[in-house]
């Protein structure tokens, strides 16, 4: 169940999307302030966001900027009576991602979250992050520390494999059938690569690939 940040100091329209977050099939997470909003944020890791931009403590502007530091990629709604287009245009500008003024029609609140989160989803399915390491399938490009890893377009799709199951054992013939598109191919070419993997990527990233023997391979975590 996907679960969404409600920050609204107004209790009654705070209970009242909780309600109706409930009965979308959601699990609504309430906070009065920004700063306990901030810290759910830490706490629970909420899917999405739906923040008040007229806050006691911080405004919704201040918070979505505040949140964007913590998590580029999270979707934020702002819900909010402010209504003029330097409103909108600002809260777009600080990273939200929708923008709905009040009253909010229910209905069309859920189709906005649900159309949110898939785009979310199918943005985080494309991006593989462990500490400094990022995979980014729709560039094919491997950063550590925000630096090129040097991968070759074969050795990235190996680690994204890898990777994008954590711990899951695949054997080599699997490796081979999807990277190189058949599993007759010497498995030589399979081990050069993951050598050459374990080469440009420091152990430092907290990823280890792990030879099992008479199977294939595996990716874990590592205390890095």
């Amino acid at each position: 169940m996907f679960s969404v940040l409600i920050v609204e100091d107004d209790f009654g329209t705070r209970k009242l999307m909780s309600v109706v977050l409930k009965n979308g099939g959601y699990m609504p997470i309430p906070a009065e302030n920004s700063a306990q909003a901030l810290s759910l944020i830490d706490e629970k890791r909420p899917d999405l966001v739906l923040a008040d931009i007229m806050l006691p403590d911080m405004s919704g502007f201040r918070l979505t900027e505040s949140i964007r530091k913590k998590d580029p990629d999270i979707p934020i709604i702002m819900v909010t009576a402010k209504q003029s287009p330097s409103d909108k245009h600002y809260g777009f500008m600080v990273g939200a991602d929708d923008y709905m003024t009040k009253p909010v029609d229910e209905e069309e609140l859920l189709l906005r979250i649900k159309a949110l989160l898939r785009r979310a989803k199918v943005a985080s399915e494309q991006k593989i992050s462990f500490g400094k390491l990022t995979l980014d399938y729709s560039s094919m490009s491997a950063t550590v520390g925000g630096k090129d890893s040097g991968l070759t377009q074969k050795e990235f799709l190996l680690l994204f494999k890898l990777l994008s199951s954590l711990g899951k054992i695949f054997t080599r013939n699997e490796l081979m059938e999807e990277i190189w598109g058949s599993a007759d191919k010497d498995d030589h070419t399979l081990n050069v690569h993951i050598n050459r993997i374990r080469e440009k990527i420091p152990e430092t990233v907290g990823i280890e690939i792990k030879s099992v023997r008479g199977l294939g391979y595996k990716a874990v975590k590592t205390d890095g």
